[in-house]
């Protein structure tokens, strides 16, 4: 008799393989999706990013990628994050944030606004993401749904204009303006090249 896998095991393994045979290519979240063949392939490609330490790299951090595109870089790992949000966290991050995700405003539950055939499930996301140095403290925990977990929102929410991002960034204190200024220039090594000859 065949063992049943845990859920989400067996479209991790699909995906790890498809990332693996493509080393190097640019794939869209469409073919992940259709590879992994669950709604939540986005959560199982941050696993193998962050649990597994597998190189994928996408728009935020590559400037060459357009949103909904991923690419494994190598075969060579790099540091893994094993989770570590207990139970007591996520539940007083939940209540926190009224059970809202807090990018797009769609509560637990009710009908998706941007997907009305299914009803809104909410994560716990990073608002700095491990790989950068975040970390698990509830502080840098927000409620995020599957849709903008998954990175539909980079399709379906208004983006800020470059003024707004420009106001925000003047009104920061100094260090975080630095640390914009850090994310910028390893999001943009050439043209951060090119502005300081």
């Amino acid at each position: 008799m065949r063992e049943k896998t845990p859920k989400g095991q067996g479209s991790r393994s699909k995906l790890r393989d498809y990332l693996n045979e493509n080393v190097g290519i640019v794939v869209d979240s469409n073919t992940l999706r259709d590879v992994a063949g669950v709604s939540e392939w986005g959560r199982r490609v941050r696993e193998l990013r962050n649990e597994e330490g597998m190189n994928i790299v996408t728009h935020n951090d590559r400037s060459t990628l357009k949103p909904g595109e991923y690419m494994l870089v190598d075969l060579k790992p790099i540091p893994a994050f094993a989770r570590g949000i207990s139970k007591e966290t996520r539940a007083f991050v939940l209540d926190r944030n009224g059970f809202t995700c807090q990018m797009c405003g769609a509560v637990a539950g009710e009908p998706h606004p941007y997907d009305a055939n299914r009803k809104t499930r909410l994560h716990i996301g990073h608002t700095i993401d491990k790989s950068m140095g975040g970390t698990d403290d509830s502080r840098n925990l927000r409620a995020i749904c599957s849709v903008c977990n998954e990175g539909a929102s980079n399709l379906t929410l208004n983006r800020p204009d470059a003024m707004k991002l420009l106001m925000q960034i003047r009104r920061a204190p100094s260090i975080d303006q630095l640390e914009v200024l850090k994310w910028l220039i390893t999001k943009f090594p050439i043209q951060a090249k090119d502005l300081s000859k």
